[in-house]
């Protein structure tokens, strides 16, 4: 295992610690969180929690179930905890950016739904300004998103369309494409950014987080955790 998968480990078993019996506990997406549903898989079969998941994406799902984790949907309860990954974390604002691995709508959705949303990540995700080292996802209705994406490049967005081997373009679970945008960073007034881009018609969700992480974990190799408050 590399360090930076120890790292992610080490983070997402703090957060796997985190759940408590009876909690409803939103699943992000990601090759961080694919550690966190292996530990509560783990504490569900050797500790009997008793939790229920609610998935962001269609792989989460899948995984969740083979570890034997209850799932639902996120109207079902209310969320008291959501635990995701993320590919930028903004020291101090804890602002992310986030969908790299394409689910960031339902990430959002399930992010602001949650009574509280918790981070974790390895420390190679940190950065003092959004931009730093990945492209801004933007999440674009399939009719008309060639003009869509000529809006994003008005904007300096520089937009990419996403695809899967360098052919297929890439299609989210909820049926959209995305560009991404190396071109806004670094990215130095991140809410008017993202009411630009929502004013776009066409545009479905970008993959700024703003306001929505209250705390991070920062996976070390060794094991060590360092927990990252929201400073308001």
């Amino acid at each position: 295992m590399s360090n930076a998968d120890l790292a992610k480990r080490a983070a997402a078993e703090a957060a796997a610690r985190l759940v408590e019996n009876g909690m409803v506990v939103g699943l992000g997406s990601g090759s961080t969180v694919r550690h966190l549903v292996a530990a509560l898989g783990r504490r569900v079969r050797e500790e009997g929690l008793r939790m229920v998941g609610v998935p962001t994406s269609t792989e989460t799902d899948a995984l969740a179930l083979t570890h034997g984790i209850t799932l639902a949907e996120p109207d079902a309860a209310p969320i008291a905890l959501a635990i995701d990954g993320a590919d930028e974390v903004e020291r101090g604002t804890l602002r992310l950016i986030k969908g790299l691995g394409g689910a960031l709508l339902r990430e959002k959705i399930v992010a602001e739904a949650a009574q509280r949303f918790v981070v974790i990540a390895d420390a190679g995700k940190l950065v003092d300004r959004l931009g730093q080292h990945a492209p801004l996802p933007v999440e674009v209705v399939r009719f008309g998103h060639a003009a869509t994406a000529r809006r994003l490049a008005d904007l300096g967005g520089q937009p990419v369309l996403r695809r899967v081997q360098g052919e297929t373009v890439f299609v989210t679970d909820g049926g959209n494409v995305i560009y991404d945008c190396a071109g806004f960073a670094p990215i130095r007034d991140p809410f008017t950014l993202q009411r630009q881009l929502g004013s776009i018609a066409g545009v479905v969700e970008t993959g700024l987080f703003l306001e929505h992480a209250d705390r991070a974990l920062i996976g070390s190799p060794d094991g060590t955790v360092t927990v990252l408050e929201h400073v308001r």
